[in-house]
């Protein structure tokens, strides 16, 4: 299987990238490096890159940004960053994708647990999460050629949870292998339209 992984260099992405790698011809795409540079807020770059990998049976999404602060200091252009990045980008990512990928094919976008548990300062990341947890469900029933999409909706990983931990007191951070497994069965298994959480 081919697998193009977007993220595939960063915390959860490099993990992922490496199981795939045992058994799959993976492709890892980044915003300035990897196999490919692609930028999910630039509908022409998603483009560029689909229609210049031949073959391709699944891809993941592990990038995304939001801005994190109190609602009281976000503003409309802040709300928008999140917009722009990780929900259309997500959201064309899936758009453009489905033109390209082999029949069969699957497509995985993260979210987290913010949509289901917020915490402060992220009413603009818990906002975009939850749109593309409806976005998931619906798209799933309209996707041609037998073609899959779920998410991958987690708490905060072990090996980011020294970073985040703040953020999130009294959360337990989601072992690594939990991790993996999340991604494994959007790729490998036959789900569609599901929200994959794992959260404790």
């Amino acid at each position: 299987m081919k697998i193009l992984i977007i993220g595939g260099q960063g915390i959860i992405g490099k993990k992922v990238s490496a199981h795939f790698s045992e058994n799959h011809d993976v492709i890892i795409a980044g915003r300035k490096t990897g196999d490919v540079t692609i930028d999910i807020t630039d509908s022409e770059s998603i483009e560029n890159v689909m229609k210049n990998v031949d073959s391709l049976d699944a891809v993941i999404c592990i990038a995304g940004e939001a801005k994190w602060d109190f609602f009281k200091n976000l503003t409309e252009e802040d709300f928008y960053i999140g917009i722009k990045s990780k929900l259309m980008g997500q959201v064309n990512l899936v758009r453009i994708a489905q033109k390209y990928l082999t029949p069969g094919g699957s497509i995985t976008l993260s979210t987290g647990i913010l949509a289901d548990d917020p915490v402060l300062k992220t009413s603009s990341a818990a906002m975009v999460n939850g749109a593309i947890h409806s976005f998931v469900k619906a798209v799933s029933l309209e996707l041609p050629n037998n073609l899959r999409v779920n998410a991958v909706s987690l708490g905060v990983v072990q090996d980011a949870y020294e970073k985040y931990k703040d953020y999130f007191p009294g959360h337990n951070p989601i072992p690594m292998n939990k991790v993996i497994n999340a991604y494994a069965r959007s790729v490998l298994g036959q789900d569609n339209g599901r929200i994959i959480r794992y959260y404790d």
